[in-house]
């Protein structure tokens, strides 16, 4: 079959800043959203465990629908689909700023973690698109740069807009940007290929998302419900069958959601394990560490603001220049030094007690971020680069579920971990203070123990496997 071809501009900054503004708003949305949280549940006289699902059924949706997305990028256009997630966010962030009631807010919110899904799942393939060569190391480092400012600015703006015009202006907010982000797709986002042979996989989508589901139901309800209840024992279960037979599927269908062959090229897999561990390890921090500084340091949530805002900060200001070395330095080397930053980091942050200095916290986060920043713009490079480009939307969004998953994973474990050492602790005759500190020491410890694991398998990163998928002859038309 014949085959057209589209080449793409060198360093097209323009289509640069359609991934940017997506990338922005849904990191942004996020630390809003948790700010706005305990004003939602006193508005509506919700429990915390209800308005929590605000944040869980989006997390849901988001990490169901990623590989299918990405594949629809490569399929259908990556054009077309990032529209279409900027209107659905935009549409949803207008619904939940509307919404009369918890219920109408959670299913608004279900319907941003679809436009979530698609904006996330077609950046960085949006990316690769429109810098072939050298100069992706350093727009993808500036992509984590946009990362760390939308986590950073999320928290102090949602603050001060609820405190001057209430919880629903935090949704609002999204509707300039949104529609910003619309006009510079349509605007500045290249034609792209659009596969036209192929059939998409709904039904391997829907296994997928019965796995996923009882996944995260379990690593995130798991303790909350009970780890011997029935609704873990049943989600546990629909994961244990939904999995195996995702895989089957996948085998036998002609065209996969997620093609398995994919997990014999060694740097998508071993990027992707690496990506998973350092996730873990870094929200072991980031669950804990606001516990300490209110709990143990009694400092105020403004205080609290300032301090947490020191990791994404380190991490705008690193993540370019990581990104501009990973063009000249082997990838392998710098994912490996800022692992093992990321884990002395973690080691040095579990010694804090009641009596640590403000300065050594600040100090600790600052080397935290240092090792983030170093990490993560070249281990995506490594990943993105590894796959066929007919893939590349695919294996853009397989990245972005395992660092959800990682990040729930972290999470889960590093409470599980702390919550055993402290209930240890307490038994032992340690009071309140010294108990928490065991707990705290016990999980950032588990932490940096993730991030030594992620950097000794960086460091040994070398092709074990020379196979790739045989490529496929498509035949493929210009996205509208």
């Amino acid at each position: 079959m014949q085959q057209q071809e589209m080449k793409q501009p060198s360093g097209d900054w323009r289509a640069f800043s359609v991934a940017a503004s997506g990338t922005f708003m849904a990191t942004l949305d996020s630390g809003i959203v948790n700010t706005a949280l305990p004003t939602v549940a006193q508005n509506f006289a919700a429990s915390l465990p209800e308005v929590q699902w605000c944040v869980t059924g989006y997390f849901l949706v988001i990490s169901c629908l990623l590989p299918l997305f990405g594949r629809m990028g490569d399929m259908y256009g990556r054009r077309r689909m990032y529209s279409l997630g900027f209107i659905a966010f935009t549409a949803a962030s207008m619904i939940c700023g509307a919404a009369p009631n918890l219920m109408a807010l959670v299913g608004a919110r279900l319907l941003q973690g679809v436009g979530a899904a698609m904006l996330m799942a077609n950046g960085p393939a949006i990316i690769m698109a429109a810098f072939p060569g050298a100069t992706r190391g350093r727009a993808l480092g500036i992509i984590g740069m946009t990362v760390a400012l939308g986590s950073l600015t999320g928290p102090g703006l949602g603050g001060l807009m609820i405190q001057a015009f209430g919880w629903r202006s935090v949704f609002y907010v999204n509707l300039p940007i949104g529609m910003a982000g619309l006009w510079l797709t349509r605007r500045f986002l290249p034609p792209l290929e659009r596969l036209r042979d192929e059939t998409l996989d709904l039904a391997g989508a829907a296994l997928f998302a019965a796995a996923m589901i009882g996944l995260l139901l379990v690593m995130t309800h798991g303790r909350d419900w009970g780890w011997t209840s029935p609704e873990v024992f049943a989600s546990a279960l629909v994961a244990l069958v939904a999995f195996p037979c995702f895989v089957l599927w996948e085998k036998r269908t002609n065209h996969p959601m997620i093609d398995l062959s994919l997990f014999r090229i060694w740097p998508f897999l071993s990027g992707n394990i690496v990506a998973f561990l350092a996730f873990m390890s870094m929200f072991s921090n980031a669950i804990l560490l606001p516990f300490y500084l209110q709990g143990q340091l009694n400092l105020t949530p403004f205080m609290t603001g300032i301090v947490l805002s020191t990791l994404p900060l380190v991490m705008a200001v690193v993540s370019p220049l990581s990104g501009y070395l990973s063009e000249r330095v082997n990838f392998a080397t710098l994912t490996t030094v800022g692992l093992s930053i990321l884990c002395v980091g973690l080691l040095g942050q579990s010694l804090f007690v009641p009596s640590t200095p403000l300065w050594r916290v600040f100090l600790g986060q600052v080397v935290i971020g240092l090792g983030v920043g170093i990490y993560m713009s070249p281990n995506n490079n490594s990943v993105l680069t590894s796959a066929p480009q007919d893939k590349i939307g695919l294996v853009g969004g397989f990245l972005a579920l395992v660092r959800n998953v990682g990040m729930v994973s972290g999470i889960a474990a590093a409470i599980t971990v702390f919550s055993v050492a402290q209930g240890r602790a307490q038994v032992a005759g340690l009071d309140t203070v010294e108990a928490f500190s065991t707990g705290f020491r016990a999980a950032l410890t588990a932490g940096a123990a993730f991030s030594f694991l992620a950097g000794v398998l960086s460091f040994l990163r070398r092709p074990l496997f020379r196979v790739r998928p045989e490529p496929r002859h498509h035949v493929v038309q210009k996205d509208d």
